[in-house]
């Protein structure tokens, strides 16, 4: 296996899926503290590209995200159409979904994960960048998102 598959061991993200991203970012703001950040939902479809399964999805999602020092918490409330945030919901329940890293060469990434048997299983754009989640799952026992920012 090729050494540092990513180019960057730094974990930037946490992800975690809810059904109530209002109840569940407000517990977190008490928690810790903090002001509660605002939601806002993913792009639109026709600005996300979202592909989820090899196929053009209509999926989006309510995101918030809280800065903990050198590690974002992301919570992700799912729409009701296919994802691997939605299947991650009906499959687990609320909790964890993915660790993030941030890198360079989406495409080659993804393809050099490929070939170490990690099936891409959805990716899209964002404002200023792009994501792919990565099943690292069988190996590392978890999904492992690619975030790619535009300079």
């Amino acid at each position: 296996m090729e050494k540092n598959l990513l180019g960057n061991n730094t974990i930037t993200q946490i992800g975690l899926v809810v059904r109530d991203i209002e109840k569940t970012s407000q517990a977190y703001a008490d928690f810790f503290g903090i002001d509660k950040p605002a939601w806002f939902w993913t792009d639109a479809p026709e600005a996300a590209r979202t592909e989820y399964g090899g196929q053009p999805s209509q999926a989006r999602a309510k995101l918030a995200f809280f800065d903990m020092g050198s590690l974002q918490l992301e919570l992700i409330e799912p729409d009701e159409h296919p994802s691997t945030w939605r299947e991650s919901l009906e499959r687990d329940g609320e909790g964890f979904h993915h660790i993030a890293f941030v890198i360079e060469g989406m495409q080659q990434k993804i393809e050099l994960l490929g070939r170490q048997g990690h099936k891409l299983l959805q990716k899209g754009e964002y404002t200023g960048g792009r994501y792919a989640y990565m099943d690292t799952s069988s190996e590392l026992k978890l999904l492992v998102e690619l975030l790619e920012n535009d300079r």
